[in-house]
């Protein structure tokens, strides 16, 4: 494999999630109309558990409740694959829009679903859109999750929340109160990142530069996180009108590449879980 054996971990982590629940396609698919659109999620993610297969590769699954809920035997067959199962929430609601209390309601829904469902402890945590905000820490810690992995510290992007004190410079941190802060992966410039872990980044860029900068972010000794989204490797969804030109790009750019992008990336380098990577990277209790 292209990744040395002496290089720290690289985690790849799944958000799973269906076409039709993305933001940027909000404003034309109503969230009461989700019952009736075509469920492509469960075939999409079966193919990237082949694929990983293939290569021997665990991650970790930041799964919807609402899918989770839908399509349950995906959840176990996932499980039983032994990769990591963690939450993405319910209803894929930015949390600063929806407030501590919806929010409360949404995090125990969905750790509650997928426990009960996995019998495994849900340990981990990815936002929506990554909009975590500081006061959903303490209520993530309520349900039991230990880590969250929704900060972005990249430059500014419209929808993406902040934690207090994150930025490029630092991949694992632990918060105050004791959760401990997976960051998705940047290329650092100075205080700042320009982002490198996956979603309509990784469709854009040409592969073999995308390939350069994780061999640069693992080379300079820090972890590597990436993520992706089942329907990523899906050019025959669905296409919408109705849509901001921005926002359908964002969405688009690329599909038809996303399959053969993914199988490359898992077959040049070494993958992990989140599980794994904090077994040996966690940062110190403060106390």
């Amino acid at each position: 494999m292209s990744a040395g054996r002496d290089r720290p971990p690289a985690v790849m982590s799944i958000d799973v999630e269906d076409w039709f629940q993305v933001e940027n396609l909000k404003s034309a698919i109503a969230r009461d109309s989700w019952d009736a659109r075509e469920l492509r999620v469960e075939r999409n993610t079966d193919r990237m558990l082949e694929l990983m297969a293939a290569r021997g590769v665990r991650s970790t699954c930041f799964v919807l409740g609402w899918v989770a809920e839908k399509v349950p035997a995906l959840v176990r067959r996932i499980a039983d694959a032994g990769h990591e199962i963690a939450s993405h929430g319910h209803g894929h609601e930015l949390i600063y829009e929806i407030g501590p209390e919806r929010f409360r309601q949404d995090i125990a829904r969905s750790v509650g679903f997928l426990r009960d469902l996995t019998g495994q402890p849900v340990r981990g945590y990815r936002a929506p859109s990554f909009s975590i905000i500081d006061w959903a820490i303490p209520i993530l810690q309520e349900h039991g999750i230990e880590y969250d992995s929704s900060a972005f510290p990249t430059v500014a992007h419209d929808r993406y929340g902040r934690l207090s004190g994150m930025d490029a410079g630092v991949p694992i941190a632990r918060l105050p109160g004791g959760m401990i802060e997976v960051c998705v992966s940047v290329l650092t410039m100075g205080s700042r990142g320009l982002p490198w872990g996956g979603g309509g980044y990784f469709r854009i860029y040409p592969y073999p530069l995308f390939r350069w900068g994780v061999r640069r972010i693992l080379a300079r000794g820090l972890p590597y996180v990436f993520y992706i989204h089942p329907w990523e490797i899906d050019p025959g969804q669905p296409r919408v009108g109705g849509v901001k030109r921005s926002h359908a790009f964002r969405h688009s750019v690329n599909l038809a590449r996303g399959e053969a992008r993914f199988a490359a990336l898992l077959r040049d380098f070494r993958w992990c879980t989140m599980e794994d990577l904090l077994r040996t990277h966690a940062p110190p209790d403060a106390g």
